[in-house]
């Protein structure tokens, strides 16, 4: 497994980032009811990942159920005793609790979601805690200021965002820069063949200002798996068949296109579709590592040759034509007279 610093940090994290929001069974009601995995399935899948390599581990508050994706890590710690092996993620934002206060970036909601996260997860601190999206009721120094506390108080580390528009995001790292806070060393986003538009803004901003781009949902909910085909319903148990809505939105012939030139891919590296997806993020400008989930040891023994794959130019350029988006304008505009934006 090769490490790279996370963005401008010391922080050496390994180039694939294990999810754990399917760890855990949720009950009824959880936006993650059967689509996760049971405790000891958790437990294999991070005892074989951190023997593979894979150290950076991310989490939330929010996943599963009540904190149970944090709880199922925080046992695995107590039995395990690696939990200095790990560099360990997690985020706050979303609802955790009752009335006003239960959710949001307010220095008193970012307080106590640390605190919380910190039993959960049985460790007496949080190598990178990530706001999991911009709080637009909340100013941002107010935010920052109470990570910085964090920081400096011990149970944080390193601090990150997640789900920002650019506009936000560029704020944030001049209002760290001029008032001496704790700044953002990494961007975890949505980004993957089917979701680039982070390279419109938010991948130039982050190169500019030294972030580490990790991104989340790299093979798209599962259809970049190679499990799914045009005109056919989609395989028992995989989360695309639950959640029908977002598959219909893939029926085009962009999307087509882009199973297409990932097979040819696949076919010519003698890989899996998901490998060859991981693998082209990993060859992506800004990219310091790529978060995936597994609710099985086989979908990590898969995942895991992703770190291994090394693309040619020609099938970076094949992938990324299949997958050209419309850049809308400004950039457009700029790419017809400069060539670039």
């Amino acid at each position: 497994m090769e490490y790279r610093n996370l963005g401008r940090s010391g922080l050496q994290v390994s180039r694939l980032c294990l999810g754990t929001m399917t760890f855990g069974e949720a009950d009824a009601g959880s936006f993650m009811h059967q689509v996760g995995c049971d405790e000891p399935t958790s437990f294999a899948i991070m005892d074989r990942a951190l023997d593979a390599g894979v150290q950076f581990w991310d989490t939330a508050d929010v996943y599963g159920q009540d904190g149970l994706s944090e709880r199922v890590i925080g046992r695995w710690f107590e039995r395990s005793g690696r939990r200095d092996e790990v560099v360990l993620a997690t985020k706050f934002r979303f609802r955790m609790g009752q009335g006003p206060n239960g959710t949001g970036a307010s220095r008193r909601r970012i307080v106590a979601a640390c605190e919380a996260s910190l039993r959960r997860l049985n460790t007496d601190r949080i190598d990178l805690y990530q706001i999991h999206m911009q709080d637009l009721d909340t100013p941002e120094e107010e935010t920052l200021a109470a990570l910085d506390d964090l920081v400096r108080a011990g149970k944080v580390l390193y601090v990150g965002a997640s789900n920002y528009a650019a506009y936000r995001l560029a704020d944030a790292m001049w209002i760290s820069e001029t008032r001496n806070l704790a700044r953002f060393v990494s961007l975890q986003m949505q980004y993957s063949l089917v979701h680039r538009e982070l390279e419109r803004e938010h991948v130039p901003l982050s190169l500019r200002h030294g972030l580490g781009i990790v991104p989340w949902s790299p093979l798209a909910g599962g259809f970049l798996t190679g499990k799914f085909r045009k005109d056919q319903p989609p395989p028992d148990g995989t989360r695309l068949a639950k959640w029908s809505e977002r598959l219909k939105g893939f029926d085009d012939d962009r999307h087509w296109r882009i199973l297409g030139a990932l097979d040819t891919v696949a076919e010519q590296a003698s890989a899996t579709p998901a490998a060859v997806a991981l693998a082209w993020l990993l060859h992506k400008p800004g990219v310091t590592s790529v978060l995936f989930g597994a609710r099985t040891v086989e979908q990590l023994e898969d995942n895991l040759r992703a770190a291994e794959l090394a693309l040619s130019a020609e099938q970076v350029a094949t992938l990324d034509e299949a997958s050209a988006f419309p850049l809308g304008y400004p950039y457009d505009f700029m790419k017809r007279i400069q060539g670039r934006w």
